[in-house]
């Protein structure tokens, strides 16, 4: 990769108003995302990308708040929703490199309240890759009351699972969080918020947190619901005359039929809700997954083995998710790339997508790392045109800089 100065990327135009910098050499992706402004319908968002450790495009632009005509600045925030796996993920490889947590134990050896009701043979490979027959929560929650991760964690601990382990793959949206959540703090002691923030954020130098202090919630940016966000899986649940599983796993609890999103709510961002609320700053989850990428070190810091991230991206679970209605595949957390290309026009990518378009992930073979956020939510069904057009981007730069 070059070594010249980055450019940077100033714009006051209305329809793109942009700033932020650009290596020489990734320009187009700067221009891509000033076309998703003028061309996709964004509204305001961040992208940054780290190649090799060092820092290669960091954009951002838009509003961070419409109704208060907020600019989207240098230090603006977003919500992760389903990103923050990704970061969970990460404390999960932590305890395993540390001889802490074996996927090949039963979750009861860690948790015994869990085994009840039959799922004594439920292994931690199979919790950490949606395999555990837990998608849903059966007990009718609030979101308020799904803020209490130790309560939802018993909850689950004594609900039966749906199917015997490892046999299908359903995304588990929330419960994926309120369990391993309850691993890592079964294990440590520590919520794997505060787990995440001293072992992963603190070391890296990370503004990313599973549960956001008061002093940055002026900084995150308010999340809109984009032109048909939510209506078509309410849609399919109407024809099907409605379905207890689909409701169990997407809304219960209701996060995306109510005004204002519990997203924007500051109880939602302080609590941790480790499937789902996580905040960050694109800069810092492309630091986060270009350190990954590597190998597990960036700049004097190693915070994982080489063989604990590959380890760590090795598919547990692959099969056609049937409310995602795609082929999905998960390691120890990540997502892995599937034939749906989440993770833009590489054959071996990890990270994490979450609700509305966003996407956070690593491309080892480049030793890349990136991430987009954006405060307008579409709808799931698909990669992201927004995202797809910068993950291109990105990766034709790469291959133009190699040449």
């Amino acid at each position: 990769m070059t070594t010249s100065r980055a450019h940077a990327v100033q714009s006051t135009d209305p329809a793109a108003p942009t700033g932020g910098f650009v290596l020489p050499g990734f320009e187009p992706v700067a221009e891509q995302f000033r076309r998703n402004f003028q061309e996709r319908g964004e509204g305001g968002a961040a992208f940054a990308a780290v190649v090799d450790g060092r820092p290669a495009v960091d954009l951002w632009g838009g509003l961070a708040d419409r109704e208060r005509r907020r600019s989207w600045r240098r230090d603006t925030l977003a919500g992760l929703f389903s990103g923050t796996k990704g970061l969970v993920a990460t404390c999960l490889l932590l305890l395993v490199e540390r001889g802490a947590l074996d996927l090949e134990r039963p979750v009861h050896a860690y948790w015994p309240e869990f085994a009840a009701h039959g799922k004594s043979e439920i292994l931690v490979r199979h919790l950490v890759s949606h395999h555990a027959g837990l998608p849903g929560l059966t007990t009718p929650v609030t979101p308020e009351e799904a803020t209490d991760g130790v309560r939802m964690a018993g909850l689950l601990a004594d609900q039966p699972a749906v199917w015997p382990p490892g046999t299908r793959l359903y995304y588990h949206a929330m419960t994926f969080g309120w369990l391993c959540g309850e691993l890592v703090r079964r294990i440590d002691g520590r919520s794997v918020g505060r787990f995440f923030r001293d072992e992963v954020a603190r070391p890296l130098g990370l503004g990313a947190w599973i549960g956001l202090p008061a002093e940055h919630d002026a900084r995150v940016a308010v999340l809109e619901r984009g032109a048909g966000f939510g209506t078509q899986r309410r849609d399919e649940d109407a024809a099907r005359g409605g379905d207890p599983l689909a409701w169990s796993i997407w809304d219960n609890p209701s996060r995306f039929a109510t005004d204002p999103l519990p997203a924007n709510l500051r109880y939602w961002r302080a609590a941790e809700v480790p499937g789902s609320n996580g905040t960050a700053s694109a800069r810092s989850l492309a630091r986060l997954y270009g350190c990954l990428a590597r190998g597990g070190a960036i700049d004097s810091v190693r915070l994982l083995r080489p063989q604990t991230i590959e380890l760590g991206a090795t598919c547990l679970a692959r099969g056609a998710e049937p409310y995602v209605e795609e082929t999905m595949a998960f390691g120890v957390g990540f997502q892995l790339q599937t034939e749906a290309v989440r993770f833009g026009p590489v054959a071996v990518a990890f990270g994490h997508t979450g609700t509305g378009g966003s996407v956070h992930g690593a491309w080892p073979a480049s030793k890349v790392g990136f991430s987009y956020l954006t405060s307008v939510l579409r709808e799931a069904r698909g990669a992201d045109p927004r995202a797809v057009a910068l993950l291109e981007a990105l990766h034709d730069a790469l291959r133009a800089n190699a040449a």
